[in-house]
């Protein structure tokens, strides 16, 4: 299977003037994409990465963010793409822990230069924007010579993407070149893209599904329009018509602005023909309501994970009716499961472990054989997810095992909050759950015992998360208990606070 540089080369071989990437007045054709990646390779080269050294991208989605993604590759090294809206006290410990060569990031990123600066020894630096001591700027990656475009070897380590775990611990799931070739290709025969395709993007790079959409896209020669956000949901919209685009990607919570937000009637978007939807199930009733709204565009729903480089399970479009609630069936080259306690495969209708094995599968977690031998069995991923599947093969998720909250397009470990509240003198105890939210899918509630004495204030609580964490971790509730409902062996029983939020909003 063709790694996807040397696809994204062969486009630009065969079209070198189909345009690749719009942001704002910038556009960036195949040919030009192709040949600046190739210069950032021909830099990293020229200045001592080798194949296998790690560059750490903390960047927002910008065209800029793609060609540093490709030109990795071309150079043989490792992307490691990080949260571009995380604080110095995240980047830290996922540099270090990845070992990163090279790190890119924006001159107005101060946390990013922070993060770099304790660590004992320091990567180059690509700053864009601007530049600062002992960084490169960006233009002096393109004026370096292109590195030429190889073939690339299948079993090469490709990316590593951090997720937070069950722990909170950096977790680096390692994906080969393989595993995005088949990913990709799985993903283009099911959504049947082509040149003719073009998707406005809002999902970051540094997710997985974010880089889902990027790479499948350019893949197909499609043309992907970077938008930044959904601060302002009618731009999405006048984005989506303006280019006349065919595909729109979003979680559930993106749908549920959009359809709250904007009145899509009032909007030529003739053009669409594909909606995904991933990061977390989407209720029946949004997925109505979408589908009403926008009749003319096939509705993909889907299932996947990080550990999977991206899709594990897609609906069919033609089947949301009469399998309302399914997350679909396993993609092309994909097998899903359900397994018991003790690892036995389990018949239709009987909940179990989502277990999944294919190309698409994780080789590990970077440096951690313990915790790979945890979720990887015989060829196996351990998903961690509840379900069962129907006689027909269709799965239905029954929820999580792990304690990550989902809020919009973010996961958030419960342990980065706690750690930043208990640093508050009033706080003796704290518990961080997610809560059901229309608009995010999970809302962030911190329930706080206070400290002898002490009075602590919500707003005081909030403040100090805010200087502290990234704006997605900031918990939308805090509640002042007497005490945390615990286990016997004096664990924290988070179910049981989950299960108290949800009476109390009915």
């Amino acid at each position: 299977m063709i790694a996807l540089a040397d696809r994204v080369a062969a486009i630009a071989l065969s079209e070198p003037r189909r345009v690749a990437l719009v942001q704002g007045a910038q556009r960036i054709d195949y040919a030009g994409f192709v040949e600046a990646a190739r210069r950032f390779a021909g830099f990293l080269r020229a200045n001592g990465c080798v194949p296998g050294d790690r560059v750490a991208l903390i960047l927002p989605n910008r065209i800029e963010a793609a060609i540093a993604w490709y030109g990795t590759w071309i150079a043989g090294a490792v992307v490691v793409p990080l949260n571009a809206q995380a604080r110095a006290r995240d980047f830290a410990p996922w540099l270090r822990h990845a070992g990163a060569r090279i790190v890119v990031h924006e001159a107005a990123s101060r946390d990013a230069a922070e993060a770099v600066g304790a660590l004992d020894a320091a990567p180059l630096r690509i700053v864009l924007d601007g530049t600062g001591a002992g960084a490169a700027d960006w233009a002096a990656t393109q004026a370096a010579a292109p590195l030429g475009v190889e073939p690339t070897d299948p079993a090469a380590l490709a990316a590593i993407l951090y997720t937070s775990g069950t722990t909170g611990a950096p977790k680096g799931v390692m994906l080969t070149q393989a595993n995005f070739a088949a990913n990709v290709a799985a993903i283009v025969q099911y959504l049947a893209l082509g040149p003719g395709d073009s998707i406005v993007s809002i999902l970051p790079f540094y997710y997985s599904y974010g880089a889902s959409v990027l790479h499948t896209h350019l893949a197909a020669g499609a043309r992907l329009v970077i938008e930044p956000n959904l601060v302002f949901p009618h731009l999405i919209v006048e984005a989506l018509a303006r280019e006349r685009a065919s595909g729109f990607s979003g979680v559930p919570s993106t749908y549920a602005l959009l359809l709250d937000r904007v009145a899509l009637a009032d909007y030529d978007l003739s053009c669409l023909r594909y909606l995904t939807q991933a990061g977390g199930a989407m209720a029946p009733a949004l997925a109505g309501r979408l589908r009403a709204a926008l009749p003319q565009a096939a509705l993909y729903v889907m299932y996947g994970q990080t550990e999977a480089t991206a899709r594990l399970t897609y609906l069919p479009p033609e089947r949301l009716d009469d399998k309302p609630g399914s997350a679909g069936i396993a993609i092309p080259g994909m097998r899903i499961a359900v397994h018991g306690e003790a690892g036995e495969a389990l018949p239709p209708g009987t909940d179990g472990e989502v277990w999944a094995q294919g190309p698409g599968v994780m080789a590990g977690y970077w440096n951690d054989p313990a915790a790979s031998a945890a979720v990887l069995h015989e060829g196996w991923l351990r998903t961690g997810d509840l379900g069962r599947l129907d006689a027909e093969g269709f799965l239905f998720l029954a929820g999580r095992r792990s304690d990550m909250i989902k809020t919009g397009a973010h996961r958030v470990h419960p342990l980065d909050v706690e750690e930043a509240i208990s640093e508050l003198a009033e706080v003796a105890e704290v518990a961080v759950v997610g809560i059901d939210d229309e608009t995010l899918g999970q809302a962030i509630k911190a329930v706080i015992v206070p400290a002898a004495g002490a009075t602590p204030d919500a707003d005081r609580i909030k403040a100090h998360c805010r200087a502290r964490l990234a704006a997605y971790k900031i918990p939308k509730q805090v509640q002042f208990v007497a005490a945390l409902p615990k286990t016997a062996s004096g664990k924290i029983r988070r179910a049981l606070l989950t299960e108290s939020a949800a009476q109390e909003a009915s």
